[in-house]
Formats: C-alpha cells, sequence, structure tokens
C-alpha cells in the first residue's frame, strides 16, 4: 500500500474517533476538518469523486474498524461455483456481513440470496486482509473469510444481483473475474484447501 493512502486512512481514523469522544465544539471542528482533508487526499490521488469518497470513507462513527466480507467456496466434481453479476463479472458468492450476523449465518445467506442454493458452512478456508490481495485498494479496511460450503439443496433463482451461476475448473476460469471481490489466487487457494483434508486456516 502506497504511503500516502495510509497517511489518509490513519488521518480519517483518528479523526472520526475525535469526533466519536470529544466534547469540545472547538476539537470537534478540527476533527471534522482533518477528516475532509483525508477524503480531499485520496480523491487527488485517485479517480474517485470527492463525494463518493466522502461516502464510503468518511460517513461512519465510532472507533473506525474493519468491515467484514464473507465468500463461500463451494464445489462440485472439482469444479468451484461462480456467480455472474450484473456487471458482467463472476466472483465467489458472498459480501458484507449485515450487523445481525455471524460468519457463519452470513455466509448462507448470502448464498442463497446470491445463488438460490441452500449450503451448509463447513470450515474457514482463509481470513485475508482485503488491501493485502485484491485491488484496487480500499481507503478502509476489510477482513475476506473464505467458507468452504457444501450444498444441501435448492435451485438457482433470478435475483437483483447475479444473472447466473456456474461451475469452473481451475484451468477454465472466466477471464473476467471481479477482482476487487476474488482473483485467481484466493479461487486457486480454496481448491488447495479442498484438497487438503488436513488444511489448516490461513490468515494475515
Amino acid at each position: 500500500m502506497e504511503k500516502w493512502l495510509k497517511w489518509a486512512i490513519e488521518i480519517q481514523s483518528i479523526a472520526q474517533a475525535g469526533i466519536e469522544y470529544t466534547d469540545n465544539v472547538y476539537d470537534i471542528e478540527r476533527y471534522e476538518r482533518l477528516r475532509e482533508i483525508s477524503a480531499e487526499m485520496i480523491n487527488e490521488k485517485s479517480n474517485i469523486s470527492l463525494d463518493k469518497v466522502k461516502n464510503l470513507f468518511c460517513n461512519e462513527t465510532g472507533y473506525q474498524t474493519p468491515k467484514i466480507d464473507t465468500r463461500a467456496a463451494i464445489f462440485k466434481d472439482n469444479k468451484i461455483l461462480l456467480t455472474h453479476e450484473n456487471n458482467d463479472t463472476w466472483s465467489l458468492p458472498g459480501g458484507w456481513c449485515d450487523v445481525l450476523e455471524s460468519v457463519k449465518s452470513n455466509t448462507i445467506k448470502e448464498v442463497n440470496e446470491e445463488t438460490g442454493l441452500d449450503v451448509k458452512a463447513i470450515k474457514i478456508i482463509a481470513i485475508q486482509d482485503r488491501n493485502k490481495h485484491n485491488k484496487p485498494i480500499y481507503a478502509y479496511g476489510v477482513c475476506k473469510i473464505f467458507v468452504l460450503c457444501e450444498v444441501i439443496g435448492g435451485e438457482f433463482k433470478e435475483n437483483i444481483e447475479t444473472t447466473e451461476i456456474n461451475y469452473f475448473s481451475l484451468e477454465n476460469l472466466p477471464s473476467n473475474l471481479a477482482e476487487e471481490k476474488t482473483n485467481k489466487e484466493q479461487i486457486e487457494m480454496c481448491f488447495k484447501a479442498i484438497k487438503d483434508k488436513n488444511w489448516n486456516t490461513q490468515f494475515d
């Protein structure tokens, strides 16, 4: 990660905590300005509009912590299930962990919403710091949790997120992967996990 981005993330984190915990109106004003500066840094160094940066980067309260993203690895005949999204890219099924969900329940829920399949969560393959593995770099932390799952029922249903699902071999992955969500190296890791009965959870 580039130094300027680390600085911007740290400034925003300090500002967010300061806004939450101080009662001094002058300090609040200073922290809000620091938060604006961090957003302006991201805007200046990227092609993301200032409004979008503020929406993604400066809209939370309280102490800043990483978000959780769960991804399901589902296999059939030595092939892995991918979802075809509305923007014509392919990804492991999954998404943000909702506030009332655990890692396990969220994985099951996301799979059902995006594929129509009912699954059982078996074990965690890996916990990754997203910015160490996926591009583009996000201005906030994300813990990506890859969960090995087994289909126990259901069938594909049309939904607002995905247009189809399909199973792919490692040698025949689609070229248009949603790299910001799932890249080839992460899929390769899932294949290694399903083949290794003694797989140990990988974590950053």
